[in-house]
């Protein structure tokens, strides 16, 4: 015969939220011994499960036990407030400190009856503590704002998936005198969480900048570099030798700048490379690591900002047997990414595709990839030669530095050959005359450049948040809308910003100019022509330039005015 099951006598909570009709009490009873079974607060346990909803149990408690109920969604929380108490302790008890009145810390609670945990927090600070009662789901999010705001302070590290972060093959250190700086735990755990942190916030790099009396860590999101840690500045040696064993590099060597790579494993089916270099500077080696994601060449065509005729140009001269598509723009302007995206479409059983890089940042299945490594030898020239010899149907070349480079590239590309590449350039039509300063004949360029794509990152508005502004006729003209645009109705929208963005800004969207080279421009080249009139020549044609494909991605509402003037120019 079955034992009966012993009832747990309800607490004042339980028994409030039964006499309000919130709950029955079987699932009072059931609730309240689940919850202590799971180490979780009762409160917590019955919002999370949906048994009652949050602003009604956070109603009983304030009644039941004279509690002053707050929206925590109402006040601005000093982040220094909440550095007042150990992150493990604030998951821990499920508690908040969101101001402080002299020698008193309010602390914001969704379980008043919590009265262990306030008291070890009275004790972790040395100060009294006084409850402020909020509703449990509107705590959860502020304490994840909270930690997230500071969860890079080295102190606060408490999470055990820290350590079982998984990386490529680290140097042997054989006995160096370092050894324990780089083994050291708090210091493993901190650069884990900043990688981790990078992936997870979709940053570009990771800066790590020592100073005379400070040191910082800075993410590049969307273009902008934001400061998201502030680490003792006696750290720095033992944060760039724990880097630099990661990334197999000499840590004893200071004094001059290296190279390498680090290899995170997120799971079996996804790794994030990271590019590592060093630099020595006045205080300590100022350390940048470039995040690769092999996943964003696969986004496909659609993801990179093309407008439909621009997508359609570049598809199209894809498929052609032979030619040259050079994409120009500042470093971080995305020009690696439009490549691998025309590499993946291209990347058939049927087809041998090698690359040459400096270094490799994408690697991609069924593709030859060569790094570049000046210091033996073997750059860009002879890495084409060597293709050349190995029956080759498309080319990838990180970049055209030099005249034989160039040549060589361009005599492929005359050859049956796909060649890609990229230049640093402004604009399309700087292009090509920049090859022609280079000293490439002018009928090389107008007989085997076949496409030129320049490109720029803008950072896209919110859609949660972005708000229409109201521009008189004449600043929309000066901007460079047309008096027909105008006319026909220009609505603008700015930024705001809300939890789901960054400074009313999530993600980015590419700004293209995509101009063939047509028969005109090609008798412009072979004339000596310079890149004013090429720029004429493709405002005939009809191809927008930076500016006029920007102003297109406001018009659309994807981006702002602002964000197009930061990236372009008149």
């Amino acid at each position: 015969m079955a034992t009966p099951t012993t009832k747990i006598p309800l607490s004042g909570l339980a028994r409030k939220l039964v006499q309000d009709g919130l709950l029955s009490e079987p699932q009072a009873q059931k609730a309240h011994a689940d919850s202590l079974a799971e180490k979780v607060p009762f409160v917590s346990y019955v919002v999370s499960q949906n048994l009652a909803k949050s602003k009604d149990v956070a109603q009983s408690a304030s009644e039941e036990f004279g509690v002053p109920l707050l929206d925590i969604d109402a006040i601005d929380i000093d982040p220094e407030i909440t550095k007042l108490v150990k992150e493990k302790l604030i998951r821990q008890h499920h508690a908040l400190p969101i101001f402080k009145r002299g020698n008193r810390l309010y602390v914001a609670v969704s379980d008043p009856t919590n009265l262990q945990g306030l008291d070890e927090i009275k004790f972790h600070v040395g100060m009294t503590t006084e409850a402020i009662l909020v509703q449990d789901d509107k705590l959860v999010r502020a304490i994840e704002r909270s930690i997230e705001a500071n969860d890079t302070k080295l102190t606060d590290l408490g999470d055990s998936d820290l350590d079982a972060v998984e990386f490529g093959e680290e140097a042997d250190l054989d006995g160096d005198t370092e050894e324990s700086d780089a083994d050291d735990t708090p210091v493993v755990r901190f650069v884990n969480k900043v990688l981790l942190d990078a992936i997870n916030k979709g940053a570009s790099d990771i800066h790590f900048e020592p100073y005379e009396k400070s040191y910082r860590v800075r993410f590049r999101q969307d273009g902008v570099l934001k400061e998201v840690a502030a680490p003792p500045v006696g750290m720095a040696p033992r944060l760039a030798a724990r880097i630099k064993v990661m990334s197999r590099l000499d840590i004893s060597e200071r004094r001059l700048p290296q190279d390498g790579r680090i290899k995170m494993n997120l799971s079996k089916n996804r790794a994030i490379d990271f590019r590592v270099n060093t630099c020595p500077t006045l205080y300590g080696e100022k350390i940048v690591l470039r995040i690769l994601d092999p996943a964003s060449a696969k986004l496909g065509v659609d993801a990179l900002g093309f407008e439909p005729e621009q997508k359609e140009i570049f598809l199209k001269t894809l498929q052609n047997p032979y030619g040259m598509i050079l994409v120009t723009g500042p470093t971080g302007s995305g020009k690696t990414v439009t490549l691998y995206t025309g590499v993946n479409i291209l990347n058939q059983p049927g087809v041998n595709i090698s690359t040459a890089e400096d270094p490799v940042e994408i690697n991609m299945p069924g593709i030859n990839q060569v790094n570049i490594n000046p210091r033996i030898g073997l750059d860009f020239a002879k890495a084409l030669r060597a293709f050349l010899r190995q029956d080759p149907d498309i080319i990838l070349v990180g970049e055209i530095r030099d005249l034989e480079t160039a040549e060589i590239g361009i005599k492929a590309a005359q050859t049956g050959h796909m060649v890609l590449s990229t230049l640093h350039t402004n604009d399309a039509p700087q292009t090509l005359t920049r090859l022609a300063n280079m000293g490439v004949p002018p009928y090389n360029i107008a007989s085997a450049v076949s496409l030129i794509i320049a490109q720029r990152l803008a950072r896209r508005l919110c859609n949660h948040c972005k708000k229409p502004l109201d521009l008189p006729k004449e600043a929309l003209l000066e901007e460079g809308f047309t008096e027909a645009e105008v006319k026909a109705g220009v609505q603008v929208y700015g930024p705001t910003g809300c939890d789901q963005c960054s400074d009313g800004y999530r993600g980015r969207v590419g700004i293209y100019q995509v101009m063939t080279v047509s028969e005109p421009m090609g008798r412009i080249i072979m004339e000596g022509g310079n890149a004013m009139q090429l720029a004429d020549q493709a405002r005939k044609e009809g191809v927008p330039d930076l500016r006029q494909s920007g102003l297109r991605k406001v018009k659309d509402g994807v981006t702002s005015l602002d964000e197009i003037n930061r990236v372009t120019k008149d």
